[in-house]
């Protein structure tokens, strides 16, 4: 298994809007940089990822899971974008802040502080397990 961070801006897709999609989830449509579109073609059935709202709160919120791998996006008729499915699996118990992930010194190589603005990003195994910690979750 692998892991993601997947942000977004709450006014625009918030966490309620993901658990209310259920199982079924959600595509994570919309993405129009190479490099996310690339990361998510990547992914596989089953691999985790934060929720992160963007903006605002600046906070991962949530857990999700990719429920259908790479496919052709459907908000737009060019091929070469691609999205997944991703349906959610728990809230965080502590949102975990961008703040607190920079101020973590483990955390330091994170894609997040490096290049916040991509919008999907792997997160490694060790990443995953300190911002769980963090968060108040099992890992």
């Amino acid at each position: 298994m692998r892991y993601w961070l997947f942000k977004s801006e709450p006014a625009t897709w918030s966490w309620d809007d993901q658990v209310a999609k259920g199982d079924a989830g959600e595509e994570w449509n919309g993405v129009r940089n190479y490099q996310a579109r690339n990361f998510m073609r990547e992914m596989a059935l089953g691999d985790r990822g934060f929720f992160y709202h963007s903006q605002t709160e600046k906070a991962v919120v949530g857990v999700v899971e990719v429920c259908a791998t790479s496919h052709p996006d459907s908000t737009t008729d060019q091929a070469r974008w691609d999205c997944v499915d991703v349906k959610a699996v728990m809230p965080v118990k502590t949102p975990v802040t961008l703040d607190q992930i920079k101020a973590h010194p483990r955390l330091a190589d994170m894609v997040l502080v490096k290049n916040s603005r991509l919008s999907v990003q792997p997160v490694t195994e060790d990443e995953w397990r300190i911002v769980c910690s963090l968060a108040g979750i099992p890992a």
